[in-house]
């Protein structure tokens, strides 16, 4: 892979080989998709279906690809959460854990595991105790003394928090006791936590468009010019 010809990284906390060489996977998974997906797959509701295309006033040929589109999308979410742990893992004193392991990313200098979820309503129900559960057994043993995080790189409502994590059971109708060392934190405070940078994952979104067209061939700037391109991070964050 032939990577830009500047010497100056796209971003300072990771090299540009490095996020080349995260982002190379998930752009294929792209492509794949466009091929792969099967509307089918999962048993459609026909009457859904009609409701949708008449309310929206379109055709049934229309609404198939958008339904095409939104399994798509639905997709590349999970593909999402991998790309973040990748990225943190690249950081400097950062690493991914291996599959398999209760956290996904870890940092032995500061004293810090993440769990990382794409988006805040990523994990379901109870298994959010888990987690809670999970991190209190790891710092009673291979972890004691850790801060473990629990991170929804997309919050809901576009908070900003850093906070102690108290998922509530319910199976009791009680929340986990509240507890400095297990947290819950948005996405843009965990990059700025990870990278010693502020803006991390703003820089990240801004830069991440100069790859994608680079291995797509295209010019980015159809794009980052775009007025939307900032309201989608403003909106999220």
């Amino acid at each position: 892979m032939t990577y830009r010809n500047n010497q100056e990284n796209l971003l300072p906390f990771i090299s540009d080989e490095k996020l080349f060489d995260i982002v190379i996977p998930i752009f294929h998974k792209v492509e794949e998709l466009q091929v792969e997906v099967d509307v089918h797959r999962n048993t459609m509701d026909p009457f859904s279906a009609i409701f949708d295309a008449m309310f929206n006033k379109i055709s049934l040929e229309e609404w198939m690809e958008r339904e095409k589109m939104r399994q798509m999308q639905k997709s590349l979410q999970n593909t999402l959460g991998t790309f973040h742990e990748e990225i943190i893992g690249a950081m400097h004193g950062w690493e991914r854990l291996k599959v398999g392991n209760i956290f996904d990313v870890r940092n032995q200098e500061k004293k810090i595991i993440g769990e990382i979820k794409n988006k805040y309503n990523t994990t379901k129900g109870n298994h959010k105790v888990s987690i809670y559960d999970d991190a209190r057994s790891l710092q009673d043993g291979e972890y004691k003394g850790y801060t473990a995080y629990y991170v929804e790189v997309i919050p809901k409502n576009n908070k900003i928090y850093n906070k102690p994590f108290t998922p509530p059971d319910n199976r009791t109708g009680k929340s986990r006791p509240e507890d400095n060392k297990i947290r819950v934190i948005d996405g843009k405070s965990f990059y700025a936590l990870a990278s010693g940078y502020e803006n991390a994952l703003g820089m990240l979104y801004e830069n991440l468009p100069e790859v994608i067209a680079h291995l797509a061939e295209i010019d980015a700037k159809q794009y980052t010019e775009s007025p939307l391109f900032k309201q989608l991070f403003e909106k999220a964050y």
